[in-house]
C-alpha cells in the first residue's frame, strides 16, 4: 500500500489526544457508528467536514488522522494508511456520478463537485479514457446543479447525488465507469495518518471500524433517509473492507493520476 511513514514523525499517545477527522455524508455513517461507540473515543478528538478541507487540515498538520479523498494521498508527507477500512465500491457506488439531460455523447460541459478532489480527477480520467469525449471542466459554484442542463452536465457526489438519481434523464456512475475501464474496484477514501502512530491504537481503531459495520440495522434507524434505499447502501453500494483486489485499484488509480 501507499505510505511514506518512514518520513513520517512519530505520536505520543500518552501527552495528547489523536485528532481525527472524517466527512458526514451518509457513507461514513457506519464506520463512525463503531468509533463513536468504542473506548477509542478516549484517545481521539473527532472532527467533521469537507473531503477537500480534511487534505488542507492533514496537509498542514492540523489534525493527525483523516478519512482522505486518495487522491490526495500523494500531497500528504509522512502519509500512510492506517486501517483496513475506507470507502470503496465494486461497480456502481450510487453517490458519486456526472448527471446529465442529455447522452454522454452530446455533452459539451462538465461542472465538477468542488467538495472532492478524487471523484474529480476520476471524472477526468474517464472522460478520457473510457468515454473519449473531449469536454470543457468548469469549477462548480454553489448552486451548480440548478445549472445542469443541455449539454452542460455536473459531478456530483455524496448525499446530493442520492437525491439527485431521479432528476436527471442520464445517470453515469464513476464508480462503475471505473470497473468498466480497469475491471478493478475503486476506493474513494481511506484512513490516513500523516506520521507513525502506535500499533495499539490502530489496532483498537480497526476494531471500532469493524464493530460499525455489524450495527447497519441501526445505522439506517438512525439516518432518515426518503431518497434512497440505505440498507442497500451500505450492503452492496458501499464496500468497507480494503481488501487486495481493492488495494490494487487504488494503486493503479494514483498512478494514473501522477
Amino acid at each position: 500500500m501507499v505510505s511514506s511513514a518512514i518520513f513520517a514523525p512519530k505520536f505520543n499517545l500518552l501527552s495528547a489526544k489523536i485528532k481525527v477527522a472524517a466527512v458526514s455524508y451518509l457513507n461514513t455513517k457506519p464506520l463512525l457508528y463503531g468509533i463513536e461507540r468504542s473506548a477509542v473515543m478516549n484517545d481521539i478528538d473527532l472532527l467533521l467536514d469537507y473531503p477537500s478541507n480534511l487534505a488542507k487540515d492533514l496537509s498542514e498538520g492540523k489534525i493527525d488522522v483523516a478519512l482522505l479523498p486518495v487522491a490526495a494521498i500523494p500531497t500528504i508527507t509522512g502519509a500512510n494508511i492506517i486501517s483496513d477500512y475506507g470507502i470503496a465500491a465494486d461497480g456502481n457506488v450510487a453517490s458519486v456520478s456526472v448527471f446529465s439531460m442529455v447522452p454522454m455523447s452530446e455533452i459539451k460541459t462538465v461542472y465538477l463537485d468542488y467538495q472532492s478532489r478524487t471523484s474529480v480527477r476520476l471524472a477526468q480520467l474517464l472522460f478520457e479514457k473510457l468515454w473519449k469525449q473531449d469536454v470543457a471542466f468548469k469549477p462548480a459554484p454553489e448552486n451548480y446543479i440548478d445549472y445542469i442542463n443541455g449539454t452542460t452536465a455536473g459531478v456530483i457526489i455524496g448525499d446530493r447525488a442520492l437525491k439527485q438519481r431521479t432528476n436527471f434523464e442520464y445517470v453515469y456512475d464513476l464508480a462503475d465507469g471505473w470497473k468498466e475501464l480497469t475491471g478493478l474496484p475503486f476506493v474513494f477514501a481511506a484512513w490516513v495518518a500523516n506520521k507513525e502512530l502506535p500499533e495499539t491504537f490502530k489496532a483498537a481503531f480497526n476494531t471500532a471500524n469493524a464493530e460499525g459495520l455489524q450495527h447497519i440495522d441501526e445505522v439506517v434507524a438512525e439516518n432518515p433517509f426518503p431518497y434512497y434505499d440505505l440498507k442497500t447502501y451500505y450492503t452492496e453500494n458501499i464496500h468497507y473492507m480494503l481488501d487486495e483486489q481493492k488495494k490494487n485499484g487504488l494503486e493503479l488509480f494514483l498512478q494514473m493520476i501522477k
